[in-house]
């Protein structure tokens, strides 16, 4: 029995939203997505939407799901809880699909993986990095970095292995910055680091000239600075034009063209934690690199990366049971062990994902291989 409020119900059944489906036969297996493609987050939203078109386009030509096409509901969440809970509503009662992926932002995610675990659907989170969204419940999972993970990689990679030790701290001011910063700063003092600052923005912020003046009478050894395209371009470009020349060190938020695009020369230099290794020698980081481009007509980014991850990683879970049976869909999810282009892929029994750190760096207007972070302690997932 559906678990759904009548607003829920309501709403769904009236949102104004945005669907595509990927292919107009009946005899397919249905898979929701959830995607902003309007609104503040759109850039992100078109490479997710195109990674995961790709993974499914790759999955259906070697002959689907036991000779089943997989059939991508999309809708636009706009990075919306308030539109995002709705919409799984309406792709669990309307669409009938047999599981979901969030290619969305964290708070849409949190939202949106609520509903799918009441009703006993899996939901699988491409990118989104908040503690939250896989304590929701057994059927949700995540094919990328809890936000604590990815800052306690950062703590590592700045106070080991960059050895710079005086640091500011500057934090985007929501579910994302917030968790990249708890997991920093757990790790801070073990790997030496000295916090001189810290400082927090809006995601509305561009202007930055308060905190960019504070960075720069501190002269850190390196900047910890969370944030996506839109905010880390205008930050770390003021800060170059100030006269700041201390490394920033960002994440996967950063991670695309856009950013190099809007930084411009800045760039050159920052360094960030992600999921993808543009230099990777491995088949399959290399084949979704070339069909991205291909696809899409510029560069793979770390979120069409892990979309394109999560689809695989669905896709493999569908091959092992019936479709319709959705508790056996979680539990073969669980015990999943794929190689993808974001690396070796499985869960721990919380949902979240075990695999190594890449660190890339912007080097002649591209991203670049850094280095890498492996270290299973340090990167280990809550199990709770």
């Amino acid at each position: 029995m559906y678990k759904f409020s009548k607003y829920l119900i309501a709403t769904a059944l009236g949102a104004a939203a945005f669907a595509v489906s990927l292919s107009g036969q009946a005899d397919t297996i249905k898979v929701g997505f959830n995607v902003p493609l309007t609104g503040f987050a759109a850039a992100d939203g078109k490479s997710a939407r195109i990674g995961a078109e790709l993974a499914v386009e790759q999955v259906n030509a070697a002959g689907g799901i036991n000779g089943k096409n997989i059939e991508l509901v999309i809708y636009d969440d706009q990075a919306s809880p308030k539109e995002s809970a709705p919409l799984a509503a309406k792709l669990i009662t309307q669409d009938e699909v047999v599981a979901g992926i969030s290619g969305s932002y964290s708070g849409a995610t949190r939202a949106a993986a609520t509903i799918y675990q009441e009703n006993g659907t899996p939901y699988i989170s491409a990118y989104a990095v908040h503690p939250d969204i896989t304590r929701s419940g057994e059927y949700v999972f995540r094919t990328s970095f809890m936000g604590e993970v990815q800052g306690r990689a950062g703590a590592k990679l700045v106070g080991e292995m960059m050895g710079k030790k005086r640091v500011s701290v500057i934090t985007l001011a929501n579910d994302f910055g917030k968790s990249l910063e708890a997991g920093f700063k757990e790790k801070a003092g073990e790997y030496g680091i000295e916090i001189l600052g810290e400082y927090d923005y809006s995601i509305k912020d561009r202007e930055f000239g308060p905190i960019v003046s504070k960075v720069k009478a501190e002269s850190p050894d390196a900047i910890y600075a969370s944030g996506y395209f839109f905010t880390a371009g205008p930050l770390v470009t003021q800060l170059r034009e100030a006269g700041v020349t201390a490394p920033v060190i960002g994440q996967e938020g950063y991670d695309g063209e856009m950013f190099i695009k809007i930084a411009g020369d800045a760039a050159e230099g920052v360094i960030i934690t992600t999921s993808l290794d543009r230099d990777s020698n491995d088949p399959l980081a290399q084949a979704f690199i070339t069909g991205f481009q291909a696809k899409s007509g510029y560069p793979a980014d770390m979120v069409s990366a892990s979309t394109h991850t999560a689809v695989l990683v669905l896709a493999e879970a569908l091959k092992q049971v019936d479709p319709n049976d959705k508790a056996a869909l979680r539990q073969a999810i669980a015990s999943t062990s794929i190689n993808a282009a974001t690396g070796n892929i499985s869960f721990n029994k919380l949902g979240e994902v075990k695999k190594s750190v890449q660190v890339q760096v912007v080097r002649d207007g591209g991203w670049h291989h850094y280095a890498v972070i492996s270290d299973p302690v340090l990167l280990a997932p809550p199990e709770e």
